[in-house]
């Protein structure tokens, strides 16, 4: 087990993409630290499977990142993959939303990744990855807030990936397509409404239309993804964007 003595922090981790991704580097022997909202019990139940620990914090906010990243004490492995979702025409977008979006999906991982830095630089290893999206490199209509988030989180990352790059420390990007999540099954209402589809019309015709495969990826696609980029031999691999998306963003 690779990660044996490492210890990782993965962000929205207590469901879906960040969980599968808590799990794959847990299996590798990572300390895990999760973080996320949900169930206390459930959560108490997944830190029991995993030899996790969970610490709670508003990721919306500096101050709540710099409480996580306290309480988190120093890393070595990195995930920033917390999110969430709005979908409007941008004259109806609601600022309330756009603010929270922007807030979670692009600026708390500044916060988690200055704080983290210091760590990883002195002890010359470390290893950052960032969720980004098929929206990091495409857009869709209705998705202004998330667009603009992931796109600048594809930038954000070959940035410190530039400057962390004789450090040890490499930075990068996972953008999966569409995963079978609450993320994802939470904007299907929207979408209907946006565009006066009923619900199969949305999964066939908006989200599945987009990725080639016309399969979901699968969360634990992306969790192995991760550990693939936390090897000792992905040193030389630092400011990509890796896509996961079904050939979605290859047309």
């Amino acid at each position: 087990m690779f990660l044996s003595g490492k210890r990782a922090l993965v962000t929205g981790s207590t469901s879906g993409i960040g969980l599968a991704m808590a799990r794959a580097l847990a299996a590798e022997g990572a300390d895990v630290m999760l973080t996320g909202f949900g169930d206390e019990a459930e959560i108490a139940e997944l830190c029991s499977e995993l030899g996790a620990t969970h610490v709670a914090a508003d990721l919306t906010t500096p101050a709540g990142c710099e409480d996580l990243m306290i309480g988190a004490g120093d890393l070595d492995v990195l995930i920033n993959n917390a999110g969430m979702q709005h979908v409007a025409p941008v004259e109806e977008f609601p600022t309330a939303k756009w603010d929270a979006i922007i807030a979670l999906n692009l600026t708390a991982a500044f916060h988690t990744c200055r704080l983290a830095v210091p760590h990883m630089k002195k002890s010359g290893w470390g290893r950052i990855i960032n969720t980004a999206s098929a929206h990091s490199k495409t857009a869709s209509p209705f998705k202004s807030a998330y667009n603009a988030a992931k796109h600048g989180l594809d930038g954000f990352t070959k940035t410190i990936a530039l400057e962390l790059a004789q450090t040890g420390v490499t930075a990068n990007c996972i953008s999966p397509g569409y995963v079978w999540t609450p993320l994802i099954e939470g904007q299907i209402p929207d979408t209907m409404k946006a565009r006066g589809l009923t619900r199969d019309e949305v999964i066939n015709d908006v989200l599945l239309a987009k990725q080639p495969t016309k399969k979901f990826v699968q969360p634990a696609e992306i969790g192995a993804l991760a550990v693939f980029l936390c090897q000792p031999e992905m040193g030389n691999v630092t400011g990509a964007n890796w896509s996961i998306d079904g050939g979605w963003t290859a047309q």
